[in-house]
């Protein structure tokens, strides 16, 4: 009794605190980044991911002394299960990668902790940071200037092709992908995929929607 509460090898010790704190810290500021983002797993669920990550490799070390990596190992099994909760399809798009990735690599930074690897840990926690806050607006950017969109056009069959829709699509500075044209029943269709700026979408879909000939148009 006397090593008191924070000797006895069976309670917490003082070392055990700082890694717990810093994981607090570290995965606190990367769920500080996804709660002003307003995504699904926030502050909150960063710091609990983060501290069971830590405190399941402190037991890994601390239980498993013929096999110091049995729990540890699993805890990457774990939160691959954890992460595919939040992956979820809208709108034909695969939404929550990210928050997902986010959740791995900050198991990992608790593992790091846990196991002692302070500089990686912060190391990591700093990347991690760099790239989600600069990453967005590089997207934007790109965005801005290559965004894909398919286009349907459906119309009466007058004995010519839709070359001439091809060609509206040229001219408003798209680049272009021709996809299945079909004729049926004096109908025929087309579908395209184009990429450009938004400015430029907008001046193809507004030119099409001013034409009287076309029976449906998708965009």
């Amino acid at each position: 009794m006397s090593q008191g509460f924070f000797g006895n090898e069976h309670f917490i010790t003082q070392g055990e605190i700082n890694k717990f704190l810093l994981a607090i810290l570290l995965c606190g500021l990367i769920g500080v980044e996804r709660e002003f983002r307003n995504k699904q797993a926030g502050l909150k669920t960063m710091i609990m991911i983060g501290l069971g990550a830590t405190l399941f490799t402190i037991l890994s070390v601390k239980i498993g002394l013929s096999s110091q990596d049995r729990i540890a190992s699993n805890i990457v099994t774990g939160i691959g299960f954890l992460g595919a909760g939040v992956i979820f399809k809208e709108d034909n798009q695969v939404k929550g990668l990210t928050t997902a990735c986010v959740i791995w690599i900050v198991a990992a930074i608790g593992m790091a902790i846990g196991a002692g690897y302070y500089e990686q840990a912060i190391s990591v926690t700093a990347i991690v940071l760099l790239a989600l806050l600069i990453f967005p607006f590089v997207e934007n950017f790109v965005e801005h200037r290559f965004t894909k969109r398919t286009y349907r056009i459906v119309k009466k069959y007058e004995n010519e092709s839709l070359d001439t829709y091809e060609e509206h699509i040229r001219t408003s500075r798209l680049k272009l992908y021709r996809g299945k044209q079909e004729l049926a029943n004096g109908i025929i269709s087309g579908t395209w995929t184009a990429i450009g700026s938004p400015k430029n979408h907008k001046r193809f879909v507004d030119k099409m929607l001013r034409d009287q000939k076309i029976i449906a148009f998708d965009f």
